[in-house]
């Protein structure tokens, strides 16, 4: 019950503010939003033995994030260099032995936080709050399918050592889910594809979702935590609730820019 209504809590914010409030508030949101991230990951970071220095890393992110919401024609080079680096970390070994990625993914945090939470925002401005909740629908539908459906029907693990409580049968769930919800309403977001490209589409960003969750995971386990703090009941902290998105966000940026 925690977990539904924290879910639930955190539902009416988010969208409280894009849909109702102007856009400079769902600027002050993403901004806040970026500041207790990359606390988070800092935390994350020394724990797992690579200390970043907290203070610049958050006033990095906080100015890509105010960056890219202003002006974002460098940020796809930049995400995609960040999505490149995150899902090589996720995938490697476990052990410390191989923290040079893990250091490397730490150093990327401004860019890993502060660059899609941007592009959200600059996306909120220039394609209204409609593009921003279908990627809501679409990372929310896939992450409860992934939950719901890993739990009653996994039997194999994903990523046995990243994270062992996630299952090919829920990632699966989880691609279902985002592809289902995108054909139902991508045209309402402003997504006007094809029934079978909108699902490979919605398909494409609840995978990437879960490569996103992966990372994060591996995050964790560099740093011997099962959550990287204890801010929403439930569900752990900020970062917990933004790894599917952080990995959708540039996606969903390069289809939508091209539409």
């Amino acid at each position: 019950m925690t977990r539904v209504i924290s879910a639930l809590a955190i539902l009416a914010i988010v969208v409280g503010t894009v849909w109702w409030l102007p856009d400079w508030a769902t600027f002050v949101l993403a901004e806040i939003v970026v500041l207790f991230a990359l606390i988070e990951y800092a935390e994350l970071a020394g724990r797992a033995g690579m200390p970043v220095p907290t203070e610049i890393v958050i006033a990095s992110g906080l100015a890509i994030c105010a960056a890219v919401a202003l002006d974002y024609a460098i940020s796809l080079v930049l995400m995609a260099a960040t999505v490149a680096v995150g899902a090589a970390a996720a995938g490697q070994a476990q052990g410390r032995s191989s923290g040079g990625w893990a250091y490397a993914a730490g150093l990327f945090g401004p860019l890993y936080v502060g660059l899609p939470i941007g592009t959200l925002v600059a996306l909120n401005a220039t394609r209204g709050s409609e593009a921003l909740l279908l990627l809501l629908v679409v990372i929310v539908a896939s992450d409860t399918a992934q939950f719901y459906g890993g739990r009653i029907l996994g039997r194999r693990p994903l990523a046995a050592i990243t994270s062992p409580k996630k299952t090919v049968e829920g990632a699966v769930s989880g691609v279902i889910a985002g592809a289902v919800a995108m054909v139902m309403v991508g045209g309402w977001g402003g997504v006007v594809l094809p029934s079978l490209l909108a699902g490979a589409f919605g398909a494409a960003l609840a995978g990437l979702g879960i490569v996103g969750d992966l990372f994060e995971s591996r995050l964790k386990r560099e740093a011997g935590v099962k959550d990287v703090s204890g801010l929403i009941p439930g569900h752990g902290g900020i970062l917990d609730r933004l790894d599917s998105w952080l990995f959708a966000i540039p996606l969903f940026d390069v289809v939508l820019q091209g539409m």
